[in-house]
């Protein structure tokens, strides 16, 4: 019953949040489908193919295209990144990344795509201006699977799962054009850091530990681990600030859970049992709500972020998982 009731049943966030073409992206992950979704209605504006595979989908800052990786699992045999126009809404050629074959991690930052390659153990960077992978950095880590940038670049931070670490690049700039020097950093954090995120303020960082049942806070300046916390999760898949930086959603794929973290304590506030399989969160640019992906129950639901509290579900196809946001113009 609660199933039927899902695909039914949206309660947005707020209207007053949302401008008139705001859109949340959903990827369908056993459709191989881009889902373009009408926040305000939670309705299914376009389905688009996106390859095999697709598990992140990032826009670019000017809402134009979307990119999802096309994964295959740590061994992958994939070396494509599905692009799609937003405005014609249709597929568009996908990136051809080869050699490097499993990209899996996303980013758009300065008018490029950043994104990791976990069979190659590398990140890289796609122009398109050029329509070429300009950029190449190894972490020799083993399943190098999320990335996340600095405001101002100088920094890029990995997980790497089977390594149980986190890297730390930072860029030392060069005198000359192309001799920016990089260095490395690696944390040893818990067993199976999968997702993670950067606190708003830039001071830690903070990796879930998906087999591990805890969360590692790293601090940036030290680049040491301050403080384990356990937090009983089945396998943490996403950990994500909101965007006040006072709490962190951790989503269970094993358990369902919704698990909340008050940032400045580190104690537990509130587990909600959402329902199977909860994967991808994605915090709104408006601030009023969070989603979660529920990949066995094919629906995302809405979570309020002044009440903590489920507000509505968006009913998807099969397998939501990454999510991205495209401000309206």
């Amino acid at each position: 019953m609660r199933r039927l009731i899902a695909s039914l049943v949206f309660l947005s966030c707020p209207a007053t949040a949302f401008a008139a073409s705001s859109l949340l992206l959903v990827l369908a992950k056993q459709d191989n489908t881009l889902e373009i979704v009408d926040p305000a209605s939670g309705k299914i504006l376009s389905r688009i193919p996106v390859g095999n595979d697709p598990h992140e989908v990032v826009a670019s800052a000017d809402g134009t295209r979307a990119y999802a990786s096309n994964y295959g699992g740590p061994r992958s045999s994939y070396h494509t990144i599905a692009q799609v126009d937003l405005i014609a809404r249709k597929a568009l050629a996908p990136i051809d990344i080869a050699p490097l074959r499993g990209s899996h991690g996303l980013a758009w930052a300065s008018g490029e795509l950043y994104f990791t390659a976990e069979v190659n153990k590398v990140f890289g960077r796609w122009n398109p201006a050029t329509g070429r992978v300009d950029w190449i950095m190894g972490t020799g880590q083993d399943r190098t699977h999320m990335i996340e940038l600095s405001a101002d670049l100088n920094d890029i931070y990995t997980g790497n799962i089977n390594s149980n670490t986190v890297s730390l690049f930072h860029r030392v700039p060069g005198n000359q054009p192309f001799t920016d020097l990089w260095t490395q950093t690696l944390v040893p954090v818990g067993e199976g850091p999968e997702g993670f995120d950067v606190s708003p303020n830039g001071k830690e960082l903070w990796a879930a530990n998906s087999h591990g049942a805890s969360v590692s806070i790293v601090d940036l300046a030290t680049a040491k681990v301050t403080a384990t916390i356990p937090v009983g999760t089945g396998q943490s898949n996403r950990l994500r600030f909101t965007p006040d930086g006072k709490h962190a959603f951790i989503s269970d794929l094993r358990t369902g859970d919704l698990v909340i973290l008050d940032a400045a304590s580190r104690q537990i506030v509130k587990r909600l049992k959402l329902g199977r399989s909860a994967a991808g969160i994605l915090m709104v640019p408006e601030r009023n709500c969070a989603y979660v992906a529920l990949s066995a129950d094919n629906r995302l639901d809405v979570i309020d972020l002044s009440t903590l509290e489920v507000k509505g579900h968006i009913a998807t196809g099969r397998g939501p998982d990454g999510m991205a946001w495209v401000h309206g113009r």
